[in-house]
């Protein structure tokens, strides 16, 4: 009787922390978010958005993967920082950030590059980039296809951005460069990383999700935020 009161007094609270989502979609697909597991590659701009909108929402486990140290540029633009965090390690800091806000999420902080996390064959449901570069988007692309597992591309530059939940269709469509982006506003960045959230999360609620589009989301000359789809080839 003791272990079953104990029980039911965690899924009360748990039922209490996530009552919007609950209401949303019911107790059911919030008790299946707990089983569910993401790797993130990256805790900058977009990595920082990305962890506070699915580490609030009760996904099970959650990797963070990144090698670098908080710079005072970073600030204005990746929200998971503050002054006095320069030096410290991004995915310590992010890791820290979500275990405060969400107990039902575990988050592991892998300190490395994509190629250090890979080799420990841990197993996850969704693979989300949220790097600045090509090349190792690439390498997100090849390790997703090697392990069987959908990943999802988020890009920013200056006012623009792109996403796509990647399935069946290849990131060979992209041409491969070392270019580096153009300067960004923080907005931006949120906007885009709140794209991949909701999908992400819509796919591991095991709601409908359209796979292999890109979506380009830019201003026109106008002002006007425009949003082109594409079908990526296979």
């Amino acid at each position: 009787m003791g272990m079953e009161k104990t029980r039911e007094q965690a899924r009360k609270r748990m039922t209490h922390y996530f009552h919007r989502q609950i209401q949303l979609w019911g107790e059911a697909t919030q008790e299946r978010l707990q089983s569910k597991k993401i790797v993130i590659i990256g805790c900058g701009g977009l990595g920082s958005s990305l962890a506070y909108a699915l580490g609030s929402s009760g996904i099970g486990e959650i990797h963070l993967v990144d090698f670098d140290e908080v710079g005072t540029h970073n600030i204005h633009r990746q929200i998971a920082f503050k002054l006095g965090d320069e030096g410290k390690l991004k995915a310590d800091v992010v890791k820290k950030s979500i275990e405060e806000r969400c107990p039902y999420t575990h988050v592991t902080a892998h300190i490395g590059r994509l190629e250090d996390f890979t080799c420990k064959d841990i197993a996850v449901d969704l693979i989300i980039d949220a790097t600045d570069n090509l090349p190792t988007r690439a390498a997100i692309d090849a390790y997703a296809k090697n392990v069987n597992t959908p990943w999802l591309y988020g890009s920013v530059e200056a006012f623009n951005g792109q996403v796509c939940f990647f399935d069946k269709s290849s990131f060979k469509a992209f041409q491969i460069s070392d270019k580096k982006p153009a300067g960004i506003a923080a907005p931006i960045v949120m906007h885009v990383a709140s794209l991949q959230a909701n999908l992400a999360l819509r796919y591991l609620a095991g709601l409908s999700v359209k796979k292999d589009w890109l979506y380009y989301l830019y201003f026109n000359e106008e002002g006007e935020l425009i949003t082109q789809k594409f079908a990526m080839p296979q």
